[in-house]
């Protein structure tokens, strides 16, 4: 019986592979360039050539699961399908008025998040059916008809329909898709209720067309990749990482690619909390790409999740300034730092680093395929952290001489030293995650300190020593084969469905069945899904609503005690009360008001039982030395010992400045650290 798991996650620059065996420990990793041209292309070769490496046969994998970054730079670079939007007569604009916030209050020539569906083709229904369900225009299906024509003879592709309340009430919505999938079967079709019910018809509409905007894509896409990987001799299922870090299946995940925007930067949180294991209550997860950084909170083995994001944010920090997009996913930071990121001299003379990146096509100047401009991979080359011929594994060779050439062209804008330069590319790339660390703990009520940084991703370990420094942060572990670890977070994660629907009344105003029955309906539909894929067997379900003060407009999710619940009305309403309070508490550190608490969503949490991932036994070589080379660390040089990782057993423990070498990373080590392996193979670093 096929036993291998196969993880595939595409990043900006490299796409990692990873096969591995739970039951005979055994397990192989490899890192391609992306092929942005055609992304699957590298998913080939790379497949090919790890199975090759491996010894080990198509038909004995099991299972592949896959993370891309490919829908959600269709949203950013406007590369996804021409898209409509059909909707209630006179709400056309809803998706340009927005919230009508301006993010940057005094920003004179601010740029608002352009709408995914240009003017022309948001076109209006006569429709409309109240808040409590009085329909009061019935569905015009013939101006409908007329809509569609007119949206199709202007080249679109996709169609979003958002109807008012139709989170509440969505028969107008499914009258819609039902008659355009009768009379324009060329045309892919999202109904808002289908992807998100919930109330706003902003953020609904946003994630809609998100939806729409990504889903032929995502339908050719995932089509393809699964017939050429049936191609290779691979039978089992493709599975996709959800951005909440769950799975699905591929009939899903055509259906809402909108829940696969944060999928790669999910697997890296997932792989953090699964390596770093239990011995570790409290960590910053870090995971540093060719092109992207990401931070986020692990606390107790499990990342934080939140149930709405914005993607392709005009100013990267700043609320507002993005797509809202209401799904379930996890709690990230996420900036352009990479080792493709590009440093140039501004106009007032001084060093910035990104967050344009070179990518992998043509990537940093030392990849020698082209590029001129100095990137964060060309400094660290420089500055003694990578060794151009083990440099990924040694396929890629780094050409030094290219390296040296592109910084000297910067270092002379800037009036200062090759070295300088280098150093100040590291040290400035390295303080803006800082800085965007910093944020994202101080807006969760957390200080850094009490935090063990897990360093993953091919530049997560070089960076992550002076991260570490300059947070105040005493521990750092790195995991092994931390270069691919998103990729193996990839198989530690379950499936997972996550349903919403409104509620949109005071707890008292609910009856016990009432409640009861919502909560079963959205199970089932999850359960559903689940059996789809295949993964309903040892599923089990977690409840949440969101909720508030009355006469609050915001509202937070509160987890609810697992069932059976009470069925006496007194005795439910009690029962949510007192979990409202406690996460009201526990959020703001103070009590709520005595109002009446309002019920805004119910939500549901359905997950399947996780596969097995124990790591392959640690395989050591004869020697832990491989010789000493001058790096800058702390701004000064000096010589380190250079370690090959594959050749330290637990227990072995030296003091900084130190290089550990593997195939997928390098761990910088300065001279106030002190790197100890443990039992688990995972490198502790104490940094005095």
């Amino acid at each position: 019986m096929p036993s291998l798991s196969l993880g595939i996650d595409i990043g900006g620059t490299f796409t990692d592979l990873v096969l591995h065996d739970p039951a005979h420990l055994r397990s192989g990793s490899l890192k391609v360039l992306t092929t942005h041209a055609d992304p699957v292309l590298g998913i080939l070769e790379g497949t090919r050539r790890l199975l090759g490496e491996s010894g080990a046969e198509a038909a004995e994998i099991g299972r592949v699961v896959h993370a891309t970054t490919l829908f959600t730079n269709a949203l950013i670079e406007r590369k996804g399908a021409r898209t409509a939007l059909l909707t209630t007569e006179g709400f056309a604009d809803i998706l340009q008025i927005g919230r009508e916030r301006r993010y940057e209050l005094y920003d004179l020539s601010l740029t608002p998040p352009a709408p995914l569906v240009p003017a022309e083709l948001r076109l209006e229904v006569p429709e409309r059916v109240k808040a409590d369900g009085t329909v009061v225009t019935p569905l015009d299906l013939d101006a409908l008809d007329t809509a569609a024509a007119k949206a199709v003879a202007s080249g679109a592709e996709s169609v979003a329909i958002l109807f008012l309340h139709s989170d509440l009430h969505p028969e107008h919505e499914r009258a819609a898709a039902r008659r355009l999938a009768e009379k324009f079967p060329q045309l892919n079709v999202t109904a808002s209720h289908a992807i998100v019910r919930e109330v706003r018809e902003y953020e609904r509409g946003s994630t809609a067309t998100a939806n729409a905007y990504v889903a032929p894509l995502a339908g050719r896409y995932l089509a393809r990749l699964s017939g050429e990987l049936a191609g290779l001799g691979i039978r089992a299922p493709l599975l996709l990482m959800l951005s909440n870090g769950g799975l699905t299946h591929v009939e899903e995940a055509q259906r809402a690619p909108v829940q696969l925007l944060e999928s790669g930067p999910a697997a890296g949180a997932l792989a953090a909390a699964h390596l770093a294991g239990p011995s570790e209550p409290r960590i910053l997860a870090f995971d540093m790409g060719g092109t992207t950084a990401k931070l986020s909170v692990v606390e107790h083995g499990e990342p934080e999740i939140v149930f709405g994001f914005e993607a392709a944010r005009q100013a990267r920090f700043i609320e507002g300034s993005g797509l809202p997009i209401r799904i379930s996913a996890v709690d990230l930071m996420e900036i352009g730092a990479g080792g493709g990121s590009i440093a140039r001299r501004d106009a007032i003379g001084l060093l910035k680093v990104g967050p344009d990146s070179a990518g992998s096509e043509p990537g940093p100047a030392c990849y020698g395929r082209g590029g001129a401009a100095p990137t964060v991979t060309d400094a660290n080359l420089l500055l003694g952290y990578l060794d151009p011929t083990r440099f990924a594994g040694g396929s890629l060779p780094l050409d030094r001489a290219a390296a040296e050439a592109a910084m000297d062209a910067l270092a002379q804008s800037l009036g200062i030293t090759r070295e300088a330069a280098a150093w100040g590319i590291h040290d400035v790339v390295t303080e803006a995650m800082a800085g965007a660390a910093r944020t994202h703990l101080a807006e969760r009520g957390r200080d850094a300190s009490g935090f063990t940084l897990v360093c993953t991703g091919g530049g997560g370990p070089v960076h992550g020593y002076h991260l570490a420094r300059k947070l105040g942060i005493k521990r750092m572990v790195i995991p092994p084969e931390a270069g691919v670890a998103s990729a193996f977070g990839l198989l530690t994660a379950p499936p997972r469905v996550d349903r919403v629907a409104t509620l949109g009344r005071r707890l008292l105003a609910w009856r016990a069945a009432e409640l009861e029955a919502a909560f079963a309906a959205l199970e089932a539909d999850a359960q559903a899904v689940l059996e789809r894929g295949g993964f309903a067997e040892g599923a089990s379900s977690e409840r949440i609503v969101d909720a508030r003060c009355t006469g609050q407009g915001a509202h937070m999710p509160v987890v609810l005690p697992p069932g059976p619940w009470p069925a006496d009305d007194a005795a439910l309403h009690a029962l949510i009360a007192t979990a409202f309070d406690s996460a009201y508490l526990e959020r703001f550190r103070r009590p709520p008001p005595k109002v009446p608490v309002d019920l805004v969503h119910a939500r549901v949490v359905l997950r399947g039982a996780k596969a097995s991932t124990e790591l392959a036994a640690a395989r050591f070589g004869e020697a832990a030395g491989a010789g000493e080379r001058e790096i800058l660390a702390d701004g000064v040089a000096g010589m380190a010992r250079i370690l090959a990782r594959d050749g330290l057993r637990p227990g072995f423990s030296a003091s900084g400045p130190a290089l550990v070498e593997e195939a997928g990373s390098t761990l910088v080590v300065g001279p106030k650290g002190r790197l100890t392996v443990l039992d688990s193979g995972n490198i502790l670093v104490e940094i005095g």
